[in-house]
């Protein structure tokens, strides 16, 4: 499949490289269709870049939250689970979307919507939690 982005520009994508996220993203439910791409700025190499295949004037920025010094403990519905036919917890990796912030804070992560992907099936879902039983710990950087 080829698409052009105004964020990655021209691209192949193949189909091994495609994200399903079943029910869309809240606010982008027509988007389900994604792949991931290494973003090409050396000053941020653990950015990347979550362009959507159906719309490709839809992209986010993503990041792993060890990269922000975080650690997340959240537990799946039964429906989550389903929805990503995940097996594995060992399958299951969080991203979360980051956006440019204000005054001192240079990086926002919306923590409280995390992305979660089924590596092995290339399946994924934005779990949004609404109250905040999660595990979170902050780290030091540096």
């Amino acid at each position: 499949m080829k698409i052009t982005s105004p964020v990655v520009g021209e691209m192949e994508v193949s189909a091994d490289r495609v994200i399903d996220f079943p029910a869309g993203l809240p606010g982008f439910e027509n988007c389900r269709q994604f792949t991931l791409v290494h973003t090409a700025d050396t000053d941020a190499p653990k950015l990347f870049v979550l362009q959507c295949l159906d719309d490709p004037q839809v992209a986010f920025t993503v990041t792993t939250p060890d990269i922000l010094g975080l650690n997340y403990e959240f537990t799946l519905g039964d429906d989550e689970v389903a929805a990503l036919q995940l097996g594995s917890a060992d399958d299951a990796s969080v991203l979360l979307i980051v956006s440019r912030g204000e005054g001192a804070s240079p990086v926002r992560a919306n923590v409280m919507a995390p992305l979660v992907l089924n590596t092995a099936t290339r399946r994924g879902l934005q779990k949004i939690i609404g109250k905040v039983d999660a595990s979170v710990t902050l780290k030091a950087i540096g």
